[in-house]
């Protein structure tokens, strides 16, 4: 569809967050923007083309959201992924609400294990994993740097999908 078609939702960006001068508030603060930019670009999204690849990788909104929720799930609730590939696409049953309400609820979850973590040196404290886990201060590094990563895809997967932009 011609860009001069397409409806155009342009919303005012928000800044990133003014947090105090401690590291963890810092650093959980971006996490917390960065969750709540990629979950409201993906709310309200158009079906089908939510979940329609419109690059030849495949990736599409709604299913960088469900990859979303299940890095937030294996990183600070110990949840084990086998194929992570798989978690790029959502369900086909699947609502955007239902994706939304997923990712929101392991967000939740995963702030609840890190309201317990005082010393960002010591290990993720992952309720249902035996494995290694990284520092807090690594898992919350990691999870700006994941979740920017494909919020960025999202604002311009979002953009072609319906014109919308802003975070």
């Amino acid at each position: 569809m011609p860009s001069t078609t397409r409806r155009r939702d342009r919303r005012r960006d928000t800044p990133p967050p003014r947090t105090g001068g401690d590291e963890t508030e810092t650093l959980r603060g971006f996490l917390d923007y960065l969750r709540t930019s990629i979950a409201a670009k993906t709310e309200g999204a158009p079906e089908p083309q939510v979940r329609t690849a419109a690059v030849p990788s495949g990736t599409n909104p709604l299913g960088l959201l469900n990859h979303l929720t299940f890095v937030e799930r294996s990183m600070f609730l110990g949840d084990d992924v086998t194929d992570w590939q798989a978690t790029f696409q959502a369900a086909p049953t699947d609502s955007v609400a239902e994706v939304v309400a997923r990712y929101r609820n392991a967000v939740r979850q995963a702030n609840v294990v890190l309201d317990g973590c005082a010393d960002l040196g010591a290990p993720v404290p992952r309720p249902r994993s035996d494995r290694p886990a990284p520092s807090v201060r690594w898992a919350l590094t990691h999870m700006i740097e994941e979740t920017g990563r494909h919020a960025g895809h999202a604002d311009i997967l979002r953009e072609l999908v319906d014109g919308t932009t802003g975070r």
